[in-house]
């Protein structure tokens, strides 16, 4: 019950995100992060277990978190970027709620990769793009509110992404593989991504078709919800389809 409640509020605090401004959406913009990582961490306490879900967190959040330091630190390997202090408590240079956002996505992510596919290579690629390709509307967006600055001297970036080096894309895809590779170690549970997992489905749906919708209606940003919707949209569009077609 506690994450359909946790997931019901998440959804509504992301769709009074683009009615707000200023302070207030900033405040938002954090607490709708930790209202998604409560979500997903509840679920998998609920359905997998104390050690699952503490296995969970300490490989997505500190790889996160290890990476963010990594590439504020020295450029790599995302770029040459730099954190504001509009997201709060900062953590060796990051913010603290950022490692919770790679892990509020990773779980859902997963379990869609699981639901679609099966292999120890496999699982995890499908699990990767499910991730990285949610970055084309994660960074845009941010960006834009000033949460962090890239520096895009002579960088090359994505028709209609224009504030996000296109490198930053292809280190998230990499990344995610390796985050994806460890997470995948953890034990696979019967009908992973189906039975039982309503709330990682309606997450991950609801954040692909949201995206697209925000970018397209409220933030008249084309491009992204372009590039996100046909890249997130490899693994959302038949996630859907076999959620909807009982496929096993």
């Amino acid at each position: 019950m506690l994450p359909w409640v946790l997931a019901l509020v998440t959804i509504l605090a992301q769709i009074a995100w683009p009615l707000t401004h200023g302070h207030t959406r900033d405040v938002l913009t954090v607490a709708t992060v930790v209202l998604f990582f409560l979500t997903s961490a509840s679920h998998a306490w609920v359905t997998r277990g104390f050690f699952w879900t503490a296995g969970w967190f300490l490989i997505s959040a500190g790889t996160g978190l290890a990476v963010e330091v990594l590439g504020t630190r020295t450029g790599l390997p995302f770029g040459d970027y730099t954190y504001a202090d509009s997201l709060g408590p900062i953590v060796a240079g990051v913010p603290a709620v950022i490692p919770l956002a790679w892990a509020m996505m990773s779980y859902p992510a997963l379990l869609a990769a699981r639901r679609l596919v099966s292999g120890p290579l496999l699982t995890p690629v499908v699990a990767a793009v499910a991730l990285a390709s949610w970055d084309l509307f994660l960074d845009p967006q941010m960006v834009a509110e000033g949460h962090w600055t890239w520096a895009l001297d002579r960088t090359p970036v994505l028709i209609g992404i224009t504030n996000v080096p296109a490198q930053n894309f292809v280190a998230w895809l990499l990344v995610a593989l390796v985050l994806m590779l460890m997470l995948d170690r953890l034990p696979r549970r019967r009908g992973d991504g189906a039975e039982g997992d309503g709330v990682p489905a309606l997450l991950y749906l609801w954040t692909y078709v949201s995206s697209i919708l925000l970018n397209a209606v409220f933030l008249h940003r084309p491009g992204v919800a372009l590039w996100g919707g046909i890249a997130m949209g490899l693994v959302a569009i038949p996630y859907a389809y076999a959620l909807w077609s009982g496929r096993d």
